[in-house]
């Protein structure tokens, strides 16, 4: 009992004519956002500030111990290296805004940090003194073997008066 029909033509439209309609909308939206967002790119970046990117610049020092130098010169030296790095550092590239050195010293094999100078370019500008900005490792001394040796006086032990027995 199944009925057999023929289709009559009905007001259909074809498939044809969708597909180009459907083509012609796919199309117009990409040619829109294509024309409208590269001109808008455009003047986003004629308005908006430009990035600027600023960093740190880190340097490692290392100085060797002269002979017959105690550790006040050889930290003296230190402080003159680490003021020199920190402005050269601020005068070879604008972008630096912070200097990080580390000023370590070399005695006998054994090295250790003696300094670290931590500056900003408004710091420096102000006050170029590495003494104000440098912090100093207390335990350096030791650990470059710097140990004060100790003072021998030439005074002679009181005598100790000994009561005899009568």
């Amino acid at each position: 009992m199944s009925k057999i029909s023929a289709h009559l033509p009905s007001s259909i439209t074809p498939f044809s004519v969708i597909s180009q309609i459907a083509r012609r909308i796919r199309i117009v939206p990409l040619v829109v956002l294509l024309i409208s967002t590269v001109p808008a790119w455009f003047l986003t970046e004629a308005i908006a500030h430009k990035v600027v990117q600023a960093y740190t610049a880190r340097v490692d020092l290392a100085i060797d111990r002269l002979p017959d130098e105690n550790y006040e010169t050889v930290l003296t030296r230190a402080e003159a290296a680490a003021r020199a790095a920190a402005q050269r550092s601020f005068d070879q590239d604008i972008l630096v805004t912070d200097v990080s050195i580390i000023v370590s010293v070399q005695n006998y094999g054994s090295i250790a940090p003696v300094l670290t100078l931590e500056v900003s370019r408004p710091q420096w500008r102000s006050r170029p003194d590495a003494q104000i900005w440098a912090t100093y490792f207390k335990t350096a001394r030791s650990l470059l073997f710097f140990e004060k040796k100790p003072t021998t006086s030439n005074t002679v032990p009181a005598a100790s008066s000994l009561s005899t027995p009568k």
